[in-house]
C-alpha cells in the first residue's frame, strides 16, 4: 500500500482514503454553504431564502376576521380576552421587545425632553402603561397619547391607566390619524398591524412614519406553522375565553412573515426601517431619523 511521506502526521493517505475525505468535504462545504444562506441577507435588504425556509413553510395569510374586531361584544368576556392577552404580552415578549428597542431611538440627539409619544391601536393600554413605567424608574419625562379605533376597547384602557397622569386616551383610526406631520418623538404599534390587510397595513405604516419625528417601532407576531400550533396548544391549556381560543391561533395565521412586512414597508415609502426577529415567533420594525446607519430598509435576524 502506497503512504503519504507524512501519514505519520495525520494526514490522509492512501487513495479510498482520499476519496471518502472529499466526499464528506463537499458534503460539508455544501452544508455549510446552505446555512450560511439561511442566515444571510443580502447588501439590499432582502431575504436569502436557504434550507431552512424550504423545510418548514408558513401557512398562507389569512383573511378571516379576528372575533375581537366585530363591532359588538359582551363587555365581561372582552375584557377577559384582553386580561389573556396583557398575560401573554408580560410572559412572551409582547412587551419587552418594545422595550429593547426604545432605547435605540432615544439615544438620538434628536429627541428632546419631555419625550411625545403615540401609540397607534393601543388595545387595553398595557404597553404605554409598561412604557411610562419603565421611563419612571430612569427619571425621563414622557407624555404618551395611547389610540384606538373601540371605544369599548378604550374603556378597558381607560381602567388599565387610571393611575397614570402622563397617559392620555383618544379614538383614532390607525389608518388616518387626524393630527399634523411630526406630532410625536416616538409612534408605536404593538401587535395590531396583522389585524390590517395589505393594503390598510401600509396606510398605517405610512402614518405611522408621516407623525415621527424621532422614528417608530412596529412590534408583532410572525406567522409560522410552530407559531401556529403553539398559539393554538396555549389557547386552549390557558384559558375558556372564547375570544381568546379563536383569535389566538387565528393572530398567528394573519400575521405577516419578515419578508411581507419588509415588502409593506417599501410599498410604504419607507426606506430607512430595520427588521429583527425574537423568540416566540415574534418580530418588529424600527426606523431612527438622523440616523446614518439607517439609509435603507434592511433585515436580519437577531438571537
Amino acid at each position: 500500500m502506497a503512504t503519504d511521506p507524512e501519514g505519520a502526521h495525520g494526514v490522509i493517505s492512501t487513495y479510498p482514503e482520499r476519496c471518502a475525505q472529499m466526499r464528506r468535504l463537499d458534503l460539508s462545504y455544501r452544508l455549510a454553504a446552505r446555512w450560511r444562506n439561511y442566515q444571510h441577507v443580502s447588501s439590499s435588504g432582502q431575504i436569502v431564502r436557504g434550507f431552512g425556509s424550504r423545510l418548514i413553510r408558513p401557512y398562507p395569510r389569512s383573511e378571516e376576521t379576528e372575533l375581537m374586531d366585530e363591532a359588538v361584544h359582551d363587555p365581561a368576556e372582552l375584557a377577559e380576552n384582553f386580561r389573556d392577552i396583557r398575560r401573554v404580552n408580560h410572559l412572551f415578549g409582547g412587551t419587552s421587545i418594545v422595550l429593547r428597542h426604545l432605547p435605540r431611538v432615544l439615544d438620538l440627539p434628536s429627541v428632546p425632553q419631555p419625550i411625545t409619544l403615540l401609540d397607534l391601536a393601543t388595545g387595553c393600554g398595557d404597553i404605554p402603561l409598561a412604557i411610562s413605567r419603565w421611563a419612571a424608574r430612569r427619571g425621563l419625562p414622557v407624555t404618551i397619547v395611547a389610540t384606538d379605533s373601540s371605544p369599548a376597547i378604550l374603556e378597558l384602557a381607560r381602567e388599565q391607566i387610571a393611575d397614570q397622569p402622563n397617559i392620555t386616551l383618544a379614538r383614532y383610526d390607525a389608518r388616518a390619524v387626524p393630527l399634523p406631520d411630526r406630532q410625536f418623538d416616538i409612534v408605536l404599534c404593538s401587535l395590531s398591524l396583522h389585524h390590517f390587510s395589505p393594503d390598510d397595513a401600509v396606510r398605517v405604516l405610512r402614518e405611522m412614519d408621516r407623525l415621527a419625528r424621532s422614528g417608530f417601532i412596529v412590534n408583532d407576531l410572525r406567522r409560522g406553522r410552530l407559531g401556529y400550533a403553539a398559539a393554538w396548544i396555549a389557547s386552549r391549556l390557558t384559558t375558556r375565553n372564547r375570544l381568546t381560543r379563536n383569535d389566538a391561533p387565528l393572530s398567528v395565521r394573519r400575521a405577516y412573515t419578515p419578508a411581507e412586512l419588509f415588502d409593506l414597508l417599501r410599498r410604504a415609502g419607507i426606506a430607512h426601517a430595520t427588521i429583527t426577529t425574537h423568540l416566540w415567533f415574534r418580530m418588529a420594525a424600527v426606523t431612527l431619523r438622523g440616523d446614518d446607519h439607517a439609509a435603507r430598509s434592511d433585515v436580519f435576524r437577531s438571537p
